[in-house]
């Protein structure tokens, strides 16, 4: 469940959704006719494509019609169309070039034709998301965009976009998101030798040259700039970017950050290999040293000022912000859903905060997780050792903060930041972060694989295409 850090004035239909290129965007399912009720099918039933084809061109037809069907459920030619306005829109935002319509009507149509085939699949095997745990997609939505959920669904009314739509995409998206970890994710596994493999080639890759950065811990703050500013009003947010950048290298950055930046969300991005950074900003900081602040930098967004808190030229780390937690797990299941493991857990969160029961006890007598038995703890963890809907979460805790319940693939969790360190990494400790890289690298090849095994199986009918 990753929802991006975006821009106040990035709230959209085609940035809150997870990105539409990169395939988790969800589709609005079943047939959607713009006319009258029914009139998609009496159009299907009672025109040759031909004449179909004919009225278009005369620019008759304001009807939707099937450009697909997916084993039994229907592609429509608005699907389509919304689709690849998402993706113009996406594209325009960040400078990319669009392909020819035609090729990209083609690229979105098999796109939404594997959407289907894995929603259905998914229903097939039994994944739900229930209503819990779609609140909570909309509130971290919200959270990430620095907005409430209640400027959240008015941004979406101005764009034409229902409430109950936009839960319906979201739904679907962590439908896919739970298929994809239930079927790829959790049977990655790598060895030693990958790990090992890897460092090989990335010295051979690199050379070992200062100017090659296989892996980036950022910190951010975005001086967000509106769509359609004036020069006045973008000179005014590029001084603020650059007091900012001042202040950042004088003192705190953390600080700075929570001064300046319209991302409220921790401005500590953690280590990443570099391609999961934007280009522009690993661009920026190539020639930087490590504790140097650069920027600010330009992007459609706005204004960037950039902390180069570690890199690495093998994707090892040798300083990292470590988080000591512990938590309490709840595992759904038929007798007991999200909402309800959620009320549950908020109970006991109470009882907590009222002094009337500390967290360890609770999480002894609770806790299904194998961490129970030591009153919920979890040790030290670095970047990436938790799942990104836990981490995302623990991030914006304070030091002896408990967080709301909180929805994972494991269940429904509270959780407690005990304490936060920044710490030199071992040789091991380097070793299982490499092992986090090299899983992911495996991860995206082997969901490739799956998706092609799925798309096989599946029956696909393409009619007319779309327009």
């Amino acid at each position: 469940m990753r929802f991006s850090a975006l821009p106040r004035h990035a709230v959209s239909a085609s940035v809150l959704c997870l990105s539409a290129l990169a395939g988790m965007g969800a589709s609005a399912q079943g047939l959607r006719a713009s006319g009258a009720p029914g009139m998609s099918r009496a159009l299907e039933q009672t025109q040759t494509p031909e004449l179909r084809r004919e009225a278009a061109a005369q620019g008759l037809r304001s009807a939707d019609y099937i450009v697909a069907v997916v084993n039994s459920e229907p592609v429509t030619n608005n699907e389509v169309r919304a689709r690849m306005a998402r993706v113009e829109d996406s594209l325009a935002k960040e400078g990319g070039q669009r392909p020819p319509q035609a090729q990209l009507a083609r690229e979105v149509l098999e796109r939404l034709i594997l959407e289907k085939a894995q929603i259905q699949y998914a229903k097939e095997i039994g994944i739900k998301v229930d209503d819990y745990a779609v609140d909570q997609g909309m509130e971290a939505v919200a959270r990430n965009n620095s907005i409430s959920k209640a400027q959240l669904l008015r941004e979406l009314k101005k764009e034409g976009i229902a409430e109950a739509k936009f839960r319906d995409e979201l739904r679907n998206q962590m439908t896919l998101q739970r298929l994809r970890e239930r079927e790829v994710d959790n049977r990655v596994k790598v060895s030693e030798q990958d790990i090992d493999r890897y460092l090989r080639e990335q010295r051979s890759k690199t050379g070992q040259t200062d100017a090659t950065v296989a892996a980036l811990n950022l910190g951010h703050i975005l001086v967000a700039v509106p769509e359609g500013a004036s020069e006045a009003q973008v000179a005014q947010l590029k001084a603020r970017a650059e007091e900012a950048a001042q202040a950042a290298r004088s003192g705190d950055f953390e600080a700075a950050a929570q001064r300046f930046s319209d991302v409220k969300t921790t401005p500590i991005l953690g280590l990443r290999p570099a391609d999961r950074y934007p280009e522009l900003f690993v661009q920026s900081v190539r020639s930087a040293a490590v504790g140097s602040v650069v920027g600010p930098v330009r992007s459609p967004a706005g204004f960037h000022v950039l902390k180069v808190i570690d890199k690495s030229s093998d994707g090892v780390p040798m300083v990292v912000a470590q988080n000591h937690a512990r938590h309490i797990l709840l595992r759904t299941s038929a007798q007991m859903n999200e909402r309800e493991a959620a009320e549950r857990l908020a109970e006991l969160r109470n009882r907590i905060l009222q002094g009337n029961a500390s967290f360890e006890a609770l999480a002894r007598q609770y806790s299904q997780d194998g961490s129970a038995a030591q009153g919920g703890d979890l040790g030290w963890a670095g970047p990436g050792r938790y799942v990104p809907e836990f981490e995302q979460v623990l991030e914006r805790l304070q030091p002896g903060e408990i967080s709301p319940p909180v929805v994972s693939r494991f269940g429904v969790h509270l959780i407690q930041l005990v304490e936060r360190r920044q710490a030199a990494l071992s040789q091991r400790e380097q070793r299982e972060m490499l092992r986090d890289v090299v899983k992911a690298q495996k991860t995206e090849k082997d969901y490739d694989t799956w998706l092609q095994e799925l798309r096989g199986r599946t029956y696909v009918e393409y009619r007319e295409p779309p327009q």
